[in-house]
């Protein structure tokens, strides 16, 4: 049971449900459409998560490794960090995890495919790898990206691009307006939380040779940033529902209100610490955002 429980603590429970908000939008949008696979929208939820979690444990392993995550860290401690697990058995967790994703992403694409394409399906194999690549190469190697300033635009390029609009090609096998543009609005919202994580640990990052995108910004660059990412965002939102003619319009812009008085706080603050709270509740307005959405688009 205490293997388990640190297991659990590994894989980082509180970062799934933003993992899955960009299936839940992308889904959203195809509701309506006779072709819409209950079946297929699990198996992405599913691959989603194991994505996440090869990317939890990867990064608790590199950043371990790395002495990134010291004494000096503000946020959760890692299972590496203190001794929990092994770098040996994370390795293997981070491995086996590997070949699960991989499992479920192979049967999600013939099951979406079948025979009718193989251009998809070396398409979407061939980002099932890079998915899996990107997962671990943010912390891992000598040339982990994470460390050059470049999470930022792998998270919009996953996080956004391929969970939204891959989502909606496989169930439709064509793209649109809306799901561009919410595809980018995720995307950003994902980038802000990121950001934020960035900005807690900007002085030990910069202590440690981490060279995040708010490490080279600084701190007031940083704010500037994440105002512009949420202000995007929200703009992208408001052009989807205000436009598109949805019946139940309105309710996705409950789950923005939070973030109206979150950029408030964030431009004032002056403590990395008191950013933890404010990471917590952009993950979870976007989740809820996108669960809006989904609702908004089933019942409507």
């Amino acid at each position: 049971m205490q293997q388990i429980k640190v297991w659990l603590s590994a894989a980082r429970l509180r970062t799934l449900p933003l993992s899955i908000s960009g299936i839940l939008v992308g889904n959203a949008l195809c509701l309506n459409q006779p072709s819409f696979s209950w079946i297929l929208f699990v198996l992405m939820l599913l691959t989603a998560i194991s994505f996440q979690i090869i990317s939890n444990f990867a990064n608790d392993y590199g950043d371990g490794v790395k002495g990134t995550d010291n004494e000096n860290r503000i946020g959760p401690k890692r299972v590496l960090q203190q001794g929990l697990l092994s770098k040996e058995v994370l390795k293997n967790g981070i491995i086996v995890m590997s070949a699960i994703a991989l499992v479920l992403a192979c049967t999600l694409i013939f099951l979406a495919f079948g025979s009718q394409s193989w251009i998809y399906i070396v398409v979407f194999f061939a980002l099932s790898i890079f998915s899996v690549w990107a997962a671990i190469s943010y912390t891992i190697g000598d040339k982990a990206y994470g460390y050059r300033g470049m999470g930022d635009l792998f998270v919009l390029l996953f996080f956004g691009g391929v969970s939204v609009l891959g989502s909606y090609f496989v169930q439709l096998k064509t793209l649109s307006l809306p799901v561009f543009l919410l595809a980018l609005a995720i995307g950003l919202f994902s980038v802000c939380v990121l950001n934020l994580n960035n900005m807690r640990d900007r002085a030990n990052d910069a202590a440690v040779g981490k060279r995040t995108l708010v490490v080279i910004l600084g701190s007031k660059g940083a704010k500037r940033y994440h105002l512009i990412l949420m202000g995007i965002a929200i703009l992208l939102i408001g052009r989807v529902f205000l436009l598109e003619s949805y019946t139940l319009f309105w309710i996705p812009f409950i789950a923005l209100i939070p973030l109206i008085f979150h950029l408030r706080i964030v431009i004032k603050n002056s403590d990395p610490k008191q950013l933890d709270p404010e990471l917590k509740k952009v993950a979870l307005s976007t989740f809820l955002l996108s669960l809006l959405i989904f609702i908004t688009l089933f019942i409507g």
